[in-house]
């Protein structure tokens, strides 16, 4: 059977990117490893979307940045070239996700190329947004359009106004071209800055068969839900013959959170080929898909109690049925005192903070991996984070007055090849919300999750220990809770954090440190030679 490959990254302020290749029904095969070599280029250049024209960083030209696609076991060199006065910082990441407002992109394990692009779209300097908003203790502006492969669809000021034209279908909406009667593969990726996304299209049925990477029992949804790093992978199957028609691809945020909600959705179009007839005359859209309704916590709640791994003899779930350590976190909001006496945007004149157990992350000034594997933790991170939190409350009903949080630079350590099970509450404090949070250098299995106060007598009696969903970033439902569970076999400091980049900003991380195993290959390896000096 041959599969044609369409690959769609969701991205916030939204993106769909596309690559097409084919897929052949071929045996497992084995392939050696080799090197691969990458040359990027940065520097600036003007791009135009919604009446407005900035410079932006670039990487080879392309907005969104280019791809690097490898297999599993090969080595990857990039030669970085950077034409631009000041420093850039740039984040590729691995297939589960992708960060940055411009110009990064994600490292593929997989047969087929893909592309990638940024995330949103800002009429302004969006390094300008979160300085403001870190400066005065408040949110910050969101932008002006999510994106669509780069573009934002007609439906915003400036765009089309809700119309195909021809200027229009050339410039403004991204167009996925399909032929009918084909199965296509579509891989998207929630890039978004501050929000979880419905992701429809208009008439049709997608199924999900893969989500971070990691196969799950296949299962069919007429919407789906992303959170910001998180990838899905689903496929289409087209109508049989071509409809004189077009179809919307459409996404909006899933809940509104704190200064980053926008009720406009962006949107593209499904197009059969051959075209519709009279094309650059009808109005779009002609067929709009149903999207879920704002904070809709039960479809989010059946979505995500739909993912189960696969859990047979080619794809295992290796489950851990035994717990060394148990951890219970609470994630959330809280405040800050305004620093210099100053009066600050958030409540009662302090800053927004976030938190794990009532603690901010403080970013340290020396690495905290090379100070792990020295040995200096002294004046750079402490040792006793909290594994439960330090003044229990009802944490989904009346939160307390006191919302004033700590600041510090705190780790877990656990020995190599722990059995972790991790708690994670949402909190009431300055309101509930969905927080995904991602855990860098591991996959988890996702055992349980609720609405309200977890019940560590009755809860984990319903844990799922047999085919629970494999990912490595998990929303905590607003008002709710989730269970997961890990090996800690891989050494090294691994930063755990919300995905929602406001409360990132605000301190909602914390860092793990997995120790050394007894054999060669279970040690963190040193530095290269030629690290440079900070």
């Amino acid at each position: 059977m041959e599969v044609s490959l369409l690959t769609l990254i969701t991205s916030s302020r939204f993106q769909l990117l596309l690559a097409v290749c084919t897929l052949l029904a071929l045996p497992q095969l084995i392939f050696a490893s080799t090197t691969r070599y990458y040359n990027f280029d940065i520097r600036r250049q003007n791009v135009t979307r919604l009446c407005h024209t900035r410079s932006i960083p670039t990487v080879n030209g392309q907005f969104p940045g280019p791809k690097i696609v490898v297999r599993e076991g090969d080595r990857v060199i990039v030669k970085v070239t950077n034409n631009i006065q000041n420093n850039v910082t740039l984040h590729w990441h691995g297939v589960r996700q992708l960060q940055s407002a411009w110009s990064d992109g994600p490292a593929y394990v997989t047969q087929c190329p893909i592309q990638t692009g940024q995330r949103e779209w800002f009429n302004v300097d969006p390094e300008a947004v979160i300085a403001q908003a870190l400066r005065t203790g408040g949110s910050p502006n969101v932008s002006h359009a999510y994106i669509i492969n780069g573009l934002p669809g007609p439906l915003y000021n400036c765009s089309s106004n809700g119309n195909i034209t021809k200027q229009s279908a050339a410039s403004d909406t991204f167009k996925l071209k399909v032929k009918p009667g084909k199965t296509y593969l579509l891989r998207m990726i929630n890039a978004a800055l501050n929000d979880e996304l419905f992701f429809s299209i208009a008439n049709h049925t997608l199924t999900i068969v893969d989500v971070d990477g990691v196969y799950v029992k296949p299962f069919n949804s007429n919407v789906i839900l992303i959170t910001p790093g998180q990838t899905t992978n689903v496929l289409l199957r087209t109508k049989p013959t071509a409809p004189n028609a077009f179809f919307l691809m459409a996404a909006r945020p899933y809940a509104t959170g704190l200064g980053t909600f926008d009720n406009t959705s962006t949107s593209a179009i499904l197009e059969y080929r051959p075209k519709p007839t009279k094309y650059y005359n009808i109005t779009f859209p002609l067929f709009k898909p149903t999207l879920p309704v704002l904070n809709d916590t039960v479809f989010a709640a059946n979505f995500s109690s739909n993912l189960r791994s696969l859990a047979n003899r080619q794809y295992p779930a290796n489950v851990p049925q035994n717990v060394d350590k148990r951890f219970f976190f609470t994630v959330g909001l809280g405040t800050s005192p305004c620093p210099h006496n100053r009066t600050c945007q958030g409540p009662n004149g302090t800053k927004f903070a976030a938190t794990v157990n009532n603690i901010s992350w403080a970013l340290p000034d020396t690495a905290i991996l090379q100070a792990h594997f020295y040995g200096r933790s002294n004046g750079i991170y402490a040792t006793d984070f909290p594994v439960q939190p330090p003044f229990p409350f009802n944490y989904t009903g009346t939160p307390p007055n006191n919302t004033l949080v700590s600041n510090g630079t705190k780790v877990v350590v656990v020995p190599f090849n722990t059995s972790v099970e991790l708690v994670m509450q949402d909190t009431s404090v300055l309101g509930a919300e969905s927080h995904p949070l991602h855990l860098h250098g591991f996959n988890f299995f996702v055992v349980g999750q609720g609405f309200g106060n977890y019940d560590p007598v009755n809860d984990p009696a319903r844990f799922n220990l047999v085919d629970p969903v494999e990912r490595n970033t998990v929303g905590v439902p607003d008002g709710g809770w989730v269970a997961i569970r890990f090996f800690a076999d891989n050494p090294g400091v691994w930063l755990m954090h919300c995905h929602l980049d406001v409360h990132t900003s605000w301190g909602l991380r914390m860092a793990w440190v997995v120790n050394d195993g007894p054999l060669p290959n279970q040690k963190l390896p040193p530095p290269p030679s030629d690290l440079p000096e900070c």
